[in-house]
């Protein structure tokens, strides 16, 4: 069996009065999703266990089938693992912003979506002039960074300080949003005085110059201590695939043992290789178990409060993705496609939330629930409901029916 996971991350959503009181992913148009509906079946999962922050790392961890509640470990943790960098016991890891702060307000979290050559001069620059307090950083793609304590006395309480996901407060006050707990002054003295050595950065003039919202400081979040989890090998003899431009998704993978493989074109935003992503995993499986695809369109969308970008990006996800595995899937013999969100961003609120999201499973051994279509009000209304999202790809890798 060949089994395909497709995330489009935060596509689920909540109805919107300009869509006659539609999702944007109701209101898509979606033909290949909403087959998969017809001859599959669709229901609602909790991805993000109660109690926890809804979060990417979070959400992708339950679908690739591993209990937050058991192997959570923060998000630096899994963007470290992508990155190459061995965390020793008593390291704590931080993701690390670059983004557009405008006097006290957090203008753009992702510093107008700054290229990654630009981003990695900028931290490469922070890192020889924060020298002290055990920290050291480690540029990777865009505005996505990590930062990594070395100071074993401090990581319970660097563990124990809040901080808050710069995409969820783009627009209000830094100053409202500081981190709070024991280590608070020590991560907000790093992040004022990288503010003081990025302003002036050449990178920086020059983006100023060219109009472009500069990346004149860092935010610290997301911290986490080193991963434990079992592989796909050791727990189903399988192998896989992770084709993804975010570094937490593929590091999870990496930690769960599968091949990350990058594809040329693939940003992490609107204008995405989606139909490469669709190849490559068309092309992993032919030897593989597993693909798990991953797209961040449609949460970028979301956070930007970009309705038009968000049903644009489901689309593309639909046609580009969805369509080409389906066009193609028989080649590989028997399939199965699991379609998920990781969490809904709604467009109104511009941030993630914790409802439970819609999915549809398709293939070999599944029986059809002639559901109309693939969207929130049909997975409810379809009586199928998982209360803890980890649960279901276990059961399409190892159940010969469902």
């Amino acid at each position: 069996m060949k089994t395909f996971v497709l995330v489009l991350d935060g596509m689920a959503d909540e109805p919107v009065e300009q869509l006659e009181g539609k999702t944007p992913l109701e209101a898509a148009k979606t033909p290949h999703m909403d087959r998969l509906a017809r001859e599959g079946k669709i229901g609602l999962a909790r991805t993000i266990p109660k109690g926890f922050t809804p979060a990417s790392d979070v959400g992708n961890l339950a679908i690739l089938g591993y209990d937050p509640k058991k192997y959570y470990c923060g998000r630096g943790p899994l963007e470290a693992a992508n990155l190459g960098i061995e965390l020793a016991e008593g390291d704590v890891a931080f993701r690390c912003n670059l983004i557009t702060a405008d006097g006290d307000k957090l203008a753009d979290y992702t510093a107008g979506f700054i290229t990654t050559d630009e981003a990695r001069g900028l931290i490469e620059h922070l890192g020889k002039e924060v020298r002290a307090d055990s920290v050291r950083f480690y540029p990777g793609m865009r505005y996505r960074h990590l930062a990594v304590f070395r100071d074993p006395p401090a990581a319970e309480a660097l563990l124990k300080t809040t901080c808050s996901p710069p995409h969820d407060i783009a627009g209000w006050n830094i100053s409202d949003h500081w981190p709070k707990g024991p280590a608070a002054k020590r991560l907000i003295g790093i992040m004022e005085s990288s503010r003081k050595i990025l302003t002036g950065h050449e990178v920086n003039q020059v983006r100023v110059d060219l109009k472009e919202n500069p990346a004149n400081m860092i935010w610290l979040w997301g911290q986490g201590t080193k991963a434990h989890i079992p592989t796909y090998q050791e727990r189903w003899g399988m192998t896989g695939a992770v084709i993804s431009a975010v570094d937490l998704v593929k590091g999870a993978g990496k930690l769960a043992g599968l091949e990350v493989i990058d594809v040329p074109g693939a940003t992490g935003y609107y204008d995405t290789n989606y139909e490469g992503k669709a190849k490559a995993a068309l092309k992993s499986l032919k030897k593989k178990d597993v693909a798990y695809l991953h797209v961040e369109a449609a949460d970028e969308a979301g956070h930007n409060g970009d309705l038009r970008q968000k049903i644009s990006a489901i689309e593309n996800f639909d046609r580009l993705v969805v369509g080409t595995i389906l066009e193609h899937a028989h080649t590989l013999g028997d399939v199965r496609i699991l379609v998920i969100p990781d969490h809904p961003t709604p467009v109104e609120k511009r941030a993630h939330s914790s409802d439970p999201v819609p999915f549809v499973i398709w293939g070999q051994g599944i029986a059809a629930s002639d559901a109309a279509g693939y969207g929130e009000s049909l997975a409810k209304s379809s009586g199928w409901f998982v209360e803890e999202a980890h649960e279901i790809l276990p059961r399409l890798l190892t159940e010969e029916r469902m």
